[in-house]
């Protein structure tokens, strides 16, 4: 069954190039606001389907997620511009914030969540970070696997969920709809 990973982001895929999956790329284009009183979790799961509903095709499995940071009950997306960056990197100095990533393989889908601990950051480490342009386009202002893994101290749950792909869920979902992998 052929495979089309809704998504622009790298990171996707890498991971399933790494895999061996195979796969063409059809971005989803949808307005990502985040809807008045939305639950954190829903608004990923609504991004997800939503991405993977606009990239359907008959006789084409689609994959299609989103990845949110969350602290206390605020949404981090992906930053507009170098000051938002530094403001959303203040927010994850010295605590926990979650990270969830839903993922669509349609009819299915799940939201994944990890958490992951920061060390207190100076002033110069969060103009730094954000300078670097490391988290330019990834929810929470950075990537773990970059510059700003040097400052996280702990992760509880899965470190590709973080990354942007929690893996075993989607190999999971793929190995469902049919999906050929690797070592099948």
């Amino acid at each position: 069954m052929k495979l089309v990973l809704c998504s622009a982001s790298p990171r996707r895929r890498e991971f399933l190039e790494r895999i061996g999956v195979g796969f063409s790329l059809a971005p989803a284009h949808i307005d990502e606001t985040q809807r008045p009183g939305e639950a954190a979790v829903a608004y990923a799961l609504r991004m997800a389907r939503e991405k993977a509903e606009s990239c359907a095709r008959p006789g084409q499995v689609v994959l299609a997620a989103d990845t949110i940071v969350v602290v206390g009950e605020d949404v981090l997306g992906k930053p507009r511009d170098r000051s938002d960056a530094e403001r959303m990197l203040r927010m994850l100095s010295g605590g926990e914030h979650r990270v969830i990533t839903a993922v669509c393989v349609p009819p299915r889908a799940c939201a994944v969540e990890t958490t992951v601990k920061f060390a207190p950051l100076t002033d110069a480490q969060v103009r730094w970070l954000a300078a670097s342009g490391d988290g330019d386009d990834k929810a929470g202002a950075y990537a773990v696997q970059g510059l700003a893994g040097a400052f996280v101290e702990r992760i509880d749950g899965s470190f590709t969920n973080v990354v942007g792909l929690p893996l075993a869920e989607t190999l999971q979902m793929l190995a469902e709809a049919g999906v050929e992998l690797p070592w099948t």
